[in-house]
């Protein structure tokens, strides 16, 4: 894959992982296959680069409403474990 950045400068592969975030997924499972067949990441992978990517302002010039719901969800998980 080639690292062709858009406007907000973002990589192929970083919008590549937002993509995925975006769409919703039929059943268990579903997502961490995709992960693997279409970015060739490991699913423990594919999240280290994910929850790095919610911290990067690129991230949220590229896609808001993903990268805000995806950091609710991150900070509801840190909260609950205390």
């Amino acid at each position: 894959m080639t690292e062709e950045a858009d406007s907000s400068g973002l990589g192929e592969r970083e919008q590549a992982l937002l993509a995925v975030e975006r769409r919703s997924w039929p059943g268990p499972g579903a997502k961490e296959r995709a992960v693997r067949e279409r970015l060739g990441l490991s699913p423990t992978r594919y999240y280290q680069l994910l929850n790095a990517l919610l911290d990067d302002p690129r991230a949220l010039a590229h896609d808001p409403v993903t990268v805000n719901r995806l950091r609710r969800v991150r900070e509801e998980k840190q909260r609950r474990r205390g």
